[in-house]
Formats: C-alpha cells, sequence, structure tokens
C-alpha cells in the first residue's frame, strides 16, 4: 500500500470515531431531555438526510478539488453541527448538519483510494478502510456510551474554567464538549493527505447541470450489469444495518433491561465480528468473485430475527459477533465493485456520491419506516422481525436478478469481469 493509505486511514477512523461516539451523546441528550423514543429514533435518518439531498452536488465537489482538501472543508462541517448541538440546537436539526459533513466527506475519503492505488488492491483498501471504520465504530460506540456514564462524566463535569461560564451542565453536553477534540485530530490528517495525480474534472457552476450530471451517472451505474448488482447489494446492506445500529440499542433496552452505557458495548460486539469479516474478506476475495457472496445477505436477514428468541447476554454477545461478520464479509468485495465499476464509468467522486446517495435514501426510507412504526406503538421485537424479512427476500431478488443477467448479457458480464481481474485495460468512460 502506498504511503498516503495510511494517512487517509487514520483521518477516517478519527473523524468516524467522533461521529459514533456523538450519536450515543445525542441520543442521551434526547433521552435526559425527556424527548419521545421516535425522536430518538430519527437520528439515523436524519444523518443521513443531507447524503439524498446533495448527492447532485458532493460528488462533482470532490472530482473538482483536491480530496483532502475536501475531506479538511467536511470535517470542519461536523465541528460546526457538534458545536451545534452543544449550544442549545435541537439535537435532530444539529445532527442532521453533522450529516452534512460526512456526506461531502464520503465522496472524497473512498474516491481517492481509486485515484491512489490499482484495481487489483482494491478489495484489500476497502477492508482495512472497513475494518478501520468499523473499529471506529466499536469505540465510537463504546466511547459515547463511557462519556455519558457516570463514572467518566462526573470527572468531565469536574472541570471548570476560571472566569469562564460553560454552560456545560449534564453528561451528555461533557461528552459533545470532549468529542471536538477528536475531530481537530481528523482535521490534522486530513491536512496530510497526498495529492493524486488524478486530473481535476470541471464542476458544472449550473444547478441543473449538476442534477442532469448526477441523473446520467446514476443511471449509467445501474444500467451497468455488475455495477447494478453490487449498488442493490450495498444499498441494502447499509440501509438495513444502519438502522439496526438504533435497533440494537432499543432491543438490549428491552430484552436485557440495558442501560445506555451496557447497550452501546453490544453494538460494539455487532462492529467487532462485522471488522472481523471485513479484513478476512479483504485476505479472500477477489474483485471477480465479489457477487459470489450474495447469499450472505440471505442469511443475514433471517438471522436477524433470531434476535427476537434472546434473553441472555451471554448468548447475545456471539449471536451478534456472527451476525456482524457475516455482514463484513459480505460488504467489503461488494463495495471494493462498486467502486471499481464507478470509477471507470464515471470518476471516482461522482461514483461515490451515487453510491451514497442509494445506500442513504435507503437507510432515510428505512429510518423513517421505523421511525413512523414506533411512533405508532410497534415493539422493537416487531421492528426486528420485519427488517429480517425485508433484507432476506431483497438478498434472494438480487440473487435472481445477477443469474438472469448472466444468462441473457452473458458477454458483457464476461467482459466486466475480464476489466475487474486485470489492473491496465483501458477505462469505460
Amino acid at each position: 500500500m502506498k504511503r498516503g493509505f495510511y494517512t487517509i486511514m487514520s483521518a477516517q477512523f478519527f473523524s468516524s470515531l467522533a461521529d459514533n461516539a456523538l450519536f450515543v451523546a445525542a441520543i442521551e441528550l434526547l433521552r435526559s431531555s425527556g424527548a419521545a423514543e421516535w425522536q430518538r429514533a430519527a437520528l439515523v435518518p436524519m444523518f443521513a438526510l443531507f447524503y439524498v439531498v446533495l448527492a447532485p452536488f458532493v460528488g462533482a465537489f470532490a472530482d473538482a478539488v483536491p480530496k483532502g482538501k475536501v475531506m479538511f472543508y467536511s470535517n470542519s462541517i461536523k465541528v460546526v453541527g457538534c458545536l451545534m448541538m452543544l449550544f442549545g440546537t435541537h439535537p435532530l436539526a444539529a445532527y442532521a448538519i453533522v450529516g452534512l459533513g460526512a456526506a461531502a466527506y464520503s465522496p472524497a475519503k473512498y474516491g481517492i483510494l481509486t485515484e491512489l492505488l490499482p484495481p487489483s488492491q482494491l478489495v484489500k483498501a476497502n477492508g482495512w478502510i472497513e475494518g478501520l471504520t468499523i473499529a471506529s465504530i466499536i469505540l465510537g460506540v463504546l466511547l459515547g456510551g463511557q462519556l455519558v456514564g457516570e463514572r467518566v462524566s462526573h470527572v468531565l463535569l469536574s472541570f471548570d474554567l476560571p472566569l469562564i461560564d460553560t454552560g456545560i451542565d449534564t453528561p451528555p453536553e461533557a461528552a459533545i464538549a470532549s468529542l471536538l477534540g477528536l475531530y481537530v485530530v481528523a482535521a490534522l490528517f486530513n491536512l496530510r493527505i497526498p495529492r493524486t495525480s488524478a486530473p481535476l474534472q470541471p464542476f458544472a457552476h449550473s444547478v441543473v447541470g449538476l442534477v442532469r450530471d448526477f441523473s446520467s451517472c446514476n443511471s449509467q451505474l445501474w444500467q451497468d450489469k455488475l455495477g447494478q448488482i453490487s449498488l442493490a447489494v450495498t444499498t441494502l446492506f447499509w440501509g438495513a444495518t444502519s438502522n439496526l445500529r438504533y435497533i440494537v440499542l432499543a432491543w438490549a433496552a428491552a430484552a436485557l433491561g440495558y442501560g445506555m452505557t451496557q447497550a452501546s458495548s453490544l453494538v460494539g460486539v455487532v462492529a467487532i465480528g462485522t471488522a472481523v469479516g471485513a479484513v478476512v474478506a479483504s485476505m479472500v476475495s477477489r474483485l471477480d468473485r465479489a457477487t459470489g457472496v450474495i447469499p450472505l445477505g440471505i442469511a443475514m436477514g433471517l438471522l436477524v430475527i433470531f434476535m427476537n428468541f434472546i434473553s441472555n447476554a451471554w448468548v447475545a454477545a456471539p449471536f451478534l459477533m456472527i451476525l456482524g461478520a457475516i455482514g463484513g464479509y459480505l460488504v467489503v468485495p461488494m463495495n471494493a465493485l462498486l467502486q471499481h465499476r464507478g470509477h471507470n464509468l464515471m470518476g471516482a467522486g461522482r461514483s461515490i456520491a451515487v453510491q451514497n446517495f442509494n445506500e442513504q435514501a435507503c437507510i432515510l426510507g428505512m429510518g423513517a419506516f421505523y421511525t413512523a412504526m414506533t411512533k405508532f406503538g410497534l415493539s422493537v421485537f416487531g421492528a426486528i422481525t420485519i427488517f429480517g424479512l425485508v433484507v432476506a427476500a431483497a438478498m434472494w431478488w438480487i440473487r435472481g436478478w445477477h443469474q438472469r443477467n448472466l444468462v441473457e448479457y452473458k458477454d458483457e458480464v464476461e467482459h466486466l469481469l475480464d476489466v475487474a481481474r486485470t489492473d491496465h485495460i483501458p477505462q469505460d468512460r
């Protein structure tokens, strides 16, 4: 791996660590203020909002500006959102601003991989990035749970600045204030990300032009016989797992009687399993065989339903780790294949923006659906059942879609697989 890759990994780790710790702090801030359950569930779709709304613009911006600068600017937006939450803005609105920063950050973070590395290293690179991202989720959720816990929050609240009244009086506020330091560390790594030799692509000045360009890119990826399959799988995967992060917290409270600090540890267990699956996939998977992992998506959906029958933490922990490992092994090769096809078709930043648009639209839709179910009284156990059945059925349908492509578009699929096997075949665009 090139040296700049490790700088990108470090920047991603600290930024994602802060995002996930902030998620837990925001939940506790809402809970302690007496907000309804549906508002806490709504944090997930609110984070996804700007991924969908700004998709036509952030990808083009990431291709028009050096990606290290894009990541620095985006991280600064996250700091603004964090400060807004700290100083009285409603947590849902403030967390949406953090999501705005993440929406701009993502096309640059993943797009630079395809500029820095050859296709033969993309699966390995994605394994490392996803593994490190998941490690940051583990530590971020655990960190957030500890920061709002009684022991650590007491220490944080005991600090006092002479002659300055910060207005920080509660455990979630103290947690949010401490997370600003992590965003600063991420920003310092952003400034060290190298400039690649990939040419910058012009940024259209017309909003209509940007939307038209994005629509064209979205259509291209959905029409590509490998791109459409990898896009469908990753869209469904992230739509389900991002909402499952909150559902596990709610399930741990309902099934095990856990508080926020204990429940956050179970989310960390899922993430540990996902990290293990991602690393194993990066070691043994190949780009041209990525579609072979689709049946794991069906298994993952069915396994989610079994959470309803677990009421013991000693059973829950290994079960959730296995569930996470299956997800990690599924998403890494499919994500790498999607990046490869997108980079060949339209450029790194634009392809990641298309990916984010579809994935976050699914997160937004499924999150809104879950929030609505919660608002109207559906139990956590009912939501888990619905999520599991939807994921399993949709993955089964995607598997059949790919099998039809192998028959009806055999020559085209074979050509695209040849491209995936070779680092030096000219790009399609």
